[in-house]
C-alpha cells in the first residue's frame, strides 16, 4: 500500500487534473492556488476511530481559520460503497449530534460512487468517483458566499453529467485509473 504522503499526493493530482482541470467544481481552482487545503489520511478499519478523525477534523476547521477546506481520505477502508456510505450517514449524524450543522457539510467522493437511480456504468457517476474513499468538509458560510457569486450555480451539476457523458467512460476510467497508480 502507498504511503500517506504518496495518497495526499494522488489526491491532490485528482483534484488539480480533473476536478479543476476539467471544472467539476468552478470553486476549486482557488483553494488550490491558495494551498488552503487539508489532507488527512486514516487507515483504521474501526468505524469509531474513523468517525473521531472525523470529528478531530471539524475541531481543526474550528482553531485554523486559514484551513478552508479538508479532505478525511480512507485509502483501505470502505471500499465497498454501501458501507462506505453507512459510514457517511453516521458522519452526517455527527455534524447535526455535534452542534455542526449549518456550519460544515459533507461532499463524498469514492472510486464505485454511484447517484441514486443511476446505473454503474454512467459516465455521470465520475463526478463524485475519486482514487479513495473520502469526505470532503466544507465550511457551509464558503459554499453560501461561492454560490452568492456564481452566476448560475444550478447548471453545475447539468454541465457536469453532460461533459462526464461527452468524455466516456473508458477515458473517464482512464484518467482515474492514471491517478490511481502514481505512486
Amino acid at each position: 500500500m502507498f504511503s500517506n504522503q504518496t495518497i495526499i499526493s494522488q489526491t491532490e493530482t485528482w483534484i488539480q487534473h480533473f476536478i479543476v482541470q476539467y471544472n467539476i467544481c468552478p470553486f476549486a481552482g482557488k483553494e488550490v492556488r491558495q494551498q488552503s487545503i487539508h489532507y488527512e489520511v486514516v487507515r483504521s478499519e474501526d468505524v469509531e476511530t474513523c468517525l473521531t478523525s472525523f470529528l478531530s477534523l471539524c475541531k481543526l476547521l474550528d482553531k485554523q481559520k486559514s484551513i478552508e477546506t479538508a479532505f478525511l481520505i480512507f485509502p483501505e477502508n470502505f471500499l465497498h460503497f454501501l458501507s462506505y456510505l453507512d459510514l457517511l450517514y453516521l458522519a452526517e449524524s455527527l455534524l447535526n449530534d455535534n452542534d455542526y450543522e449549518g456550519i460544515y457539510q459533507i461532499a463524498s467522493f469514492h472510486p464505485d460512487y454511484c447517484f441514486a437511480d443511476s446505473s454503474t456504468d454512467d459516465p455521470a457517476n465520475f463526478t463524485n468517483r475519486s482514487p479513495y474513499p473520502m469526505f470532503h468538509i466544507l465550511r457551509e458560510e464558503s459554499v453560501e458566499k461561492a454560490i452568492e457569486n456564481h452566476p448560475d450555480t444550478s447548471a453545475i451539476p447539468d454541465r457536469n453529467i453532460a461533459y462526464m457523458r461527452e468524455m466516456g467512460i473508458e477515458k473517464l476510467e482512464q484518467l482515474l485509473n492514471k491517478i490511481k497508480t502514481k505512486s
